[in-house]
């Protein structure tokens, strides 16, 4: 079982950057951020795979990046010109399997609030 914590979150303006962390408790194979905003669903931002192989939504392309640091067990998301349809709960997420989808993953953290200021 792998315990999962995202933090990082905030309250930031259009135009503006966050970073989001999150902790493993252990070995993950796969990471990658979710999110969900009010009435949508859940969908894929960024994934990264152990060795280094990461893949984007075409959303945040050129404005997010992931990015890992294996001895720590812990994975990063950052955030630049953010955008108001950014805001949602961003969720770190684990598993076996590499990629977008939410079926690949098993470890789900609590997730942390992007809200734009704007």
């Amino acid at each position: 079982q792998v315990q999962l914590v995202e933090s990082g979150g905030g309250s930031v303006q259009a135009g503006g950057s966050l970073r989001l962390s999150c902790a493993a408790s252990g070995y993950t194979y796969s990471m990658a951020w979710f999110r969900q905003a009010p009435g949508k669903e859940r969908e894929g931002v960024a994934a990264i795979a152990f060795g280094g192989g990461r893949t984007y939504a075409d959303s945040v392309k050129d404005r997010f990046t992931i990015s890992r640091d294996n001895a720590k067990n812990t994975m990063y998301l950052q955030m630049n010109s953010l955008k108001p349809e950014d805001s949602a709960m961003y969720y770190c997420a684990a598993g076996s399997y590499y990629g977008l989808g939410k079926n690949l993953y098993n470890y789900w953290g609590q997730g942390t609030q992007v809200t734009d200021s704007s």
